[in-house]
């Protein structure tokens, strides 16, 4: 409660000082509190007290949510998490952190373990799995240890291909210009060193984006963003050269968002360039080389922003859980029904977050919707019914313009906009989304984690 009243008075007097009346405020934060605690897919009332054992596969958000609310809805269940990965990470800090706006540890809020479930019930393996049998419905992490389950989740995430990159090396991330907002909070941190350099003394900067589906494709966007803000607050923006680089034939999914984004990237003097592919960076020259249909060309560069290619994680990609063919097969993605969530050839495994093969879903706000509609349909699989919960595509981007602004950007499958209420036009930037992003998101996620929301 304490925690939730600073939140609420931080953001008031940020309101107060942006101009905004005190009934506006109080209106648009109930709205979002609704919106933040209530945002979920319906779910059937039902549960199980049988002693089913299930394996969820990675203790990221889409894990640790999951084992959460399957040890309410499974009194007598057997819960058993695996993955060695400790602190926990709140990912859409991230893009803050890399950009000056938070520190590092806000985005760390305590360990993996501290937010799983506790009981004799729940066990937490710290090993990794090393391969897949689901023909015999069992897991063999690298530590040799053989794990049988009756259902399975696997929330494993997602791996990040810089080794794609000829001559990247994460380690001298924050060195010589170089910086990645997704490599994590450690080198968020080093980014931001080399963005505040940047901001202050200018040069050539670049931007780029991948030619793979991303978790959270508008972090590439909002680091852009944010450091031309910062550019233009200490001075380094005047006399610089920007650059956009997409491997791709746009910068944002949604043909309106598209544009918006890369007229107003124009309007600070930015040149935009689409179908064009970091190759590879020589990080003590300060070089970075890209590739289009055309050949290749070399820049020289005072910042570079890497957005690395990524996939499903090796042992996902390499095992029979992974699309067989198609499009979700180059990365080796979990292969789901994209609404059901259930895997197409083995009914009783289930995927939610970045891992899955479908057409959208790699954000924190789409795990917030899958989760509640993976527990329905894997309680039905075990009262022996057919999963009914259908999952849309939501996905939610809050595109941060500049610091103080945003646009709340929510989707479906279908790429029709879904906004949850009627007063903030997703269309239209506003300090109210900001304030969503920057003080309310991470509150709820935390609310998330617990099965609460």
């Amino acid at each position: 409660m304490k925690n939730n009243k600073k939140i609420f008075n931080d953001a008031m007097q940020s309101a107060e000082k942006a101009g905004m009346s005190r009934r506006n405020f109080l209106k648009g934060t109930a709205a979002a509190f609704a919106y933040f605690t209530g945002l979920e897919a319906a779910i059937a009332d039902q549960g199980n007290d049988s002693p089913t054992h299930i394996v969820i596969v990675g203790s990221g958000s889409a894990g640790i949510s999951m084992a959460n609310r399957l040890a309410e809805a499974l009194p007598n269940g057997k819960i058993t998490i695996i993955d060695r990965k400790e602190p926990h990470v709140y990912w859409p800090g991230l893009t803050l952190v890399a950009t000056g706006v938070w520190p590092k540890d806000k985005v760390i809020p305590g360990s993996n373990a501290s937010l799983l479930p506790k009981g004799d019930r729940i066990q937490f393996v710290q090993q990794m799995v090393a391969s897949f049998d689901p023909e015999n419905k069992q897991v063999t992490t690298d530590e040799g240890q053989v794990i049988s389950y009756d259902y399975m989740v696997v929330t494993a995430g997602i791996e990040y291909d810089y080794e794609y990159i000829e001559g990247m090396d994460v380690n001298r991330i924050g060195e010589k210009g170089l910086g990645s907002v997704y490599h994590s909070p450690d080198k968020a941190a080093d980014t931001w060193k080399a963005i505040e350099k940047f901001s202050k003394e200018g040069g050539n900067g670049y931007f780029t984006l991948s030619h793979t589906p991303i978790r959270c494709a508008g972090a590439p966007l909002k680091t852009t963003f944010l450091t031309i803000d910062q550019m233009k607050r200490n001075g380094g923006f005047e006399g610089s050269n920007l650059y956009f680089y997409s491997s791709t034939s746009g910068v944002f999914g949604l043909p309106w968002f598209n544009d918006f984004v890369i007229n107003r990237f124009k309007e600070h003097g930015m040149s935009v360039e689409l179908q064009t592919r970091l190759k590879a960076v020589d990080i003590d020259a300060q070089k970075a080389t890209f590739t289009t249909d055309l050949g290749d060309e070399t820049v020289d560069y005072d910042l570079l922003h890497v957005v690395p290619p990524m996939r499903a994680p090796k042992v996902i990609r390499e095992s029979a859980l992974a699309w067989q063919d198609g499009g979700f097969s180059t990365g080796g993605w979990l292969e789901v029904d994209q609404e059901t969530l259930q895997h197409r050839r083995y009914p009783e495994v289930f995927g939610c977050g970045d891992v899955n093969g479908t057409p959208l879903g790699k954000t924190a706000a789409t795990v917030k919707m899958s989760v509640p509609i993976v527990l329905n349909n894997l309680l039905s699989v075990i009262n022996g019914q057919e999963p009914t919960a259908k999952f849309n595509g939501y996905t939610s981007c809050p595109l941060i313009t500049e610091i103080g602004s945003a646009m709340l950007i929510e989707f479906d499958y279908n790429k029709d906009l879904i906004p949850t209420y009627s007063f903030i036009d997703p269309q239209q930037e506003s300090w109210f989304a900001w304030v969503m992003k920057e003080q309310l998101l991470k509150p709820t996620y935390m609310r998330m984690l617990a099965g609460k929301a």
